[in-house]
């Protein structure tokens, strides 16, 4: 074998071994999960390795057309296929994966804004209980303030029926001994009544008698 043989081969060796990595780039990049700058870095890694993969096949191509080597031209031909082949390959990677990153970028964003929101909503919402516990607090306070006045009222109260039960029990006892005198006094009335009309009687027996005894001197004395 002589030397522009070798050359040959090494060239095509490097042609396929520069494509080999390029794929498994081409692979990390679908796989990428990180951040816009590591899709950028190895972004940029993959176009080194494409500008390399191009320069092997240009080589390999002007190697064959000064040999005038056909089998060689055909070979850098193919290579060139592969290389079209890859480098679609390679941007479809990129597009795939910046749309993914895009989405993941976006879906964080949301839940930041989301767990913002929640947590505005929950302080918004621990706002609202504190007002509504300091309503409820001050209605407690007022209620509190009502019952002491309804129990002072209550007890102002009690202490009037109090003073009205001793002023009823007084009149009480006065309308007895009202109810006494007045049953005494009608006795006495009823007595006093009786009594004059005994009298009436008496009287009204005096003087029959005494009219009486008149029409008897003047019936002596006349007959």
């Amino acid at each position: 074998m002589d030397e522009s043989d070798h050359e040959c081969e090494q060239l095509q060796r490097e042609i396929t071994q520069t494509d080999l990595a390029l794929k498994s780039l081409i692979q990390d990049i679908y796989n990428c999960t990180g951040s816009a700058e590591d899709l950028n870095a190895l972004n940029a890694e993959g176009r080194t390795k494409l500008n390399c993969l191009r320069s092997l096949i240009d080589k390999l191509e002007s190697f064959g057309s000064e040999k005038q080597n056909a089998e060689i031209q055909i070979a850098a031909s193919n290579h060139r296929e592969q290389y079209y082949s890859t480098y679609s390959m390679f941007r479809k990677a990129n597009v795939a994966s910046l749309l993914a990153i895009e989405k993941m970028e976006k879906d964080e964003l949301y839940q930041t804004s989301g767990e913002v929101e929640i947590r505005n909503r929950k302080k918004k919402d621990k706002a609202n209980l504190v007002k509504m516990s300091s309503g409820i607090t001050e209605q407690l306070l007022s209620i509190s303030r009502h019952l002491a006045d309804t129990s002072k009222l209550s007890a102002d109260t009690l202490d009037t029926l109090v003073n009205s039960s001793t002023t009823v029990s007084g009149t009480r006892t006065e309308l007895m001994d009202t109810r006494t005198t007045l049953s005494q006094s009608g006795k006495l009335l009823a007595k006093y009544s009786r009594r004059q009309l005994t009298d009436k009687f008496i009287l009204f027996l005096g003087f029959a008698l005494f009219f009486f005894c008149v029409l008897y001197i003047v019936k002596k004395r006349v007959f």
